[in-house]
């Protein structure tokens, strides 16, 4: 298994690394095209920018989901907010605002390079299917748990367990892996994550089984 899982590493890797190189010449003449065309030809390119822009999203979920969905690396304390924030810089945020409900010095025991793309996820979720100033709540739930919740139009009782789907995608143009990504990180670390209605009616992701570190 440890050899299999070697080899879909490397293999997944290679596939990176002969897309992306053909990918990066493709964005770089698209975008130079842009600049030098007239207004009309200049939306048709932004077409082909988007398109291209999506299939770099598609390898790099698709490289996050094979390499880093089942195993994490060094356990450590990290600060829960301060996480948060790094990753909400780190996306298009638009309109939205992140609120936080904890307490100052909150830390959790992971692996800080993998729950960034918990989180990144999880802000880029409420995003495209909230609305444009849809507010993104971080707090604690119960001894062992926190939560990511948001105040936009929710998810069905029905689909709750299909979001969580690899490929799996209400949003046209979504690649379907964010969720699945969140998922299976979080489960490497030993947590449990279930979607719930939140308090303003929107998407509740809690997780349960989380590891505190010793703030003192």
């Amino acid at each position: 298994m440890r050899k299999q899982n070697e080899r879909l590493d490397e293999f997944a890797g290679l596939i990176a690394h002969d897309l992306r190189n053909p990918l990066a010449v493709a964005l770089g003449w698209t975008t130079d095209l842009q600049q030098r065309y007239d207004a009309e030809s200049a939306e048709q390119l932004d077409v082909i920018a988007r398109s291209l822009n999506r299939m770099e999203q598609i390898i790099d979920d698709t490289l996050t989901l094979a390499r880093k969905g089942e195993a994490v690396g060094d356990m450590e304390p990290i600060g829960l907010l301060e996480l948060c924030r790094n990753c909400w810089q780190g996306i298009d945020t638009v309109e939205a605002t992140l609120n936080s409900e904890l307490e100052d010095g909150i830390k959790i025991k992971g692996d800080s390079s993998r729950l960034k793309h918990v989180f990144e996820n999880l802000f880029r979720n409420a995003i495209q299917h909230g609305h444009d100033s849809v507010t993104i709540t971080i707090g604690r739930s119960g001894e062992t748990g926190f939560y990511v919740e948001d105040d936009g139009p929710g998810i069905h009782e029905d689909a709750r367990d299909e979001v969580f789907e690899a490929g799996h995608s209400s949003e046209r143009g979504g690649t379907g892996f964010g969720l699945a990504i969140v998922k299976r990180i979080a489960e490497a670390h030993g947590w449990e994550v279930s979607l719930t209605e939140g308090s303003a009616r929107g998407a509740r992701f809690e997780f349960n089984n989380v590891e505190f570190a010793d703030t003192q």
